[in-house]
């Protein structure tokens, strides 16, 4: 009776002398979704949110394909599924760590026993007493068992976090094909509408070139001053000048897309000239929740941040006592000819605790630790969060801006017009010359050229709104990430 009091007594000496938990800082709270709206000074048209494969509204084949092979081609796509490869992986791995360890064990020990040593009777020779000294050759096989008991919830946490953590990766490369199929939807329409622009340059250098024929031909003749003609050239000069610029910058975006997609200069890309779309896109009547679960990068942050609440549930388990049993079946012989003998059998069971006593601060270190790296996702949660709304209410002021322009454009396209029109009707009836009714048309095609270029920065500024919304992104799973 007096044994039990004293092990008592020292399992409570024990427990009174393991490491002491200390509750240092708190916890940076997550941003409350009631805060995520827009301006109400933001008017856009009010179509709700992106589908998965929003591209498809532009009903252009070459985006299509182009972006297709983007996704089975792109570096960045194919370094964030492996990335999830290696989560899943890791997850598994802990995972597996969980359940019941079992593993066949089997050696062949060749031995000289030292005569001097705790063995020492096993270094003589006589047989007699079965000692064969001093070399032996033993041999063990058997299945060994472990298996830890989670009483505290520490092995069930480092599961959730290596999770969270997998599913953090899988919304990241969510995210980056978001990255990627909208990086090609902005370089294609940058490289169509400059092609576009070049189409109408190359139309004014045509017509500026038939002015500065007509110039020659009046210099030529005496009825013009030389200085008008040099004007013309000028003007050429000028409009040749853009159309070389143009086509350098048409040659970048291929390349840019090249490097982009993945693909060499072996591969041809499909960018023909095409219309540019007139579709305009709107933003959802709120946002809030929803722009949390439609945006990738934000989900996967809130994944991070739930891996780092369970890191830190796990470093505060690692102060309690751990429980496990160990078992052993199998066989051990001092000589390999007894190995299979019927006497040679053995059976280990070891039920065995452990707690930390004296541990010179390092699990409060790692709890510190766990705190500030989950603060530290916190925070970078919370400012993604900003961001993201900042982007919505960018890109949608943008466009609010650029259908204004749009349409104040083609005013002064129409007025042009007009004025183009009445040259042309003078020059046929003779009341103005053919160079004046020819350069009648520059202005046009210059406020024309303008217009292409204000409806290709409304397509790049669409599809930064669609970015911005999330692109189509669906959370599959619910990051409860709250503390």
């Amino acid at each position: 009776m007096s044994r039990r009091l004293l092990g008592l007594l020292g399992l409570c000496a024990a427990l009174a002398g393991c490491a002491l938990m200390r509750e240092e800082g708190s916890l940076t709270p997550l941003r409350d979704p009631a805060q995520i709206r827009l301006a109400d000074d933001l008017r856009l048209a009010r179509d709700g949110w992106p589908e998965a494969r929003w591209w498809s509204r532009y009903q252009d084949p070459q985006l299509d394909q182009l972006i297709e092979m983007a996704f089975a081609h792109a570096p960045s796509i194919a370094i964030a599924r492996s990335h999830i490869e290696q989560a899943r992986a890791q997850a598994d791995t802990v995972k597996s760590l969980t359940g019941v360890q079992v593993e066949l064990t089997a050696l062949v020990n060749r031995q000289h026993v030292s005569a001097n040593g705790f063995l020492g009777p096993f270094a003589e020779n006589q047989p007699a007493l079965g000692l064969t000294g001093p070399w032996y050759t033993q041999g063990i096989v058997g299945l060994g068992g472990a298996y830890q008991l989670d009483l505290w919830g520490r092995q069930r946490d480092q599961v959730d976090a290596a999770l969270g953590v997998r599913n953090a990766r899988q919304a990241e490369a969510a995210w980056i094909e978001l990255e990627v199929a909208s990086g090609v939807a902005q370089l294609y329409f940058q490289l169509q509408t400059a092609q576009q622009l070049l189409a109408e340059l190359q139309q004014m250098s045509s017509i500026a070139g038939e002015a500065v024929a007509a110039h020659q031909a009046r210099v030529d003749r005496g009825l013009e001053a030389e200085p008008l003609k040099q004007l013309a050239q000028s003007n050429k000069a000028l409009i040749d000048r853009q159309v070389v610029a143009l086509q350098s910058q048409a040659q970048q975006l291929r390349e840019a897309m090249r490097a982009l997609i993945g693909v060499g200069a072996e591969v041809s890309l499909p960018l023909s000239p095409r219309p540019l779309p007139e579709r305009t896109y709107g933003v959802p009547q709120t946002l809030g929740y929803e722009l949390l679960a439609r945006r990738a990068d934000l989900q996967a942050m809130r994944w991070l941040v739930q891996a780092s609440y369970s890191n830190i549930d796990a470093a505060k388990a690692a102060f309690y006592p751990s429980f496990d049993i160990k078992a052993f079946f199998g066989a051990d012989a001092l000589h390999m000819g007894d190995l299979w003998d019927h006497d040679s059998r053995q059976m280990n069971l070891i039920p065995g605790m452990s707690l930390p006593i004296f541990d010179g601060g390092r699990l409060n270190a790692e709890l510190a630790n766990a705190r500030s790296l989950s603060n530290g996702l916190v925070e970078q949660y919370n400012q993604a969060v900003l961001d993201a709304v900042r982007d919505v209410a960018v890109a949608g002021s943008r466009l609010q801006g650029l259908k204004s322009e749009e349409r104040l454009q083609q005013q002064r396209i129409d007025n042009l017009r007009f004025n183009r029109d009445s040259a042309e009707a003078h020059y046929r009836r003779g009341l103005l010359d053919r160079v004046s009714a020819l350069e009648a048309n520059l202005p046009l095609l210059a406020e024309q050229s303008g217009l292409a270029l204000l409806q290709g920065q409304r397509l790049a500024g669409e599809v930064a709104l669609i970015k911005a919304l999330g692109g189509g992104y669906r959370s599959s799973e619910d990051a409860t990430a709250s503390r």
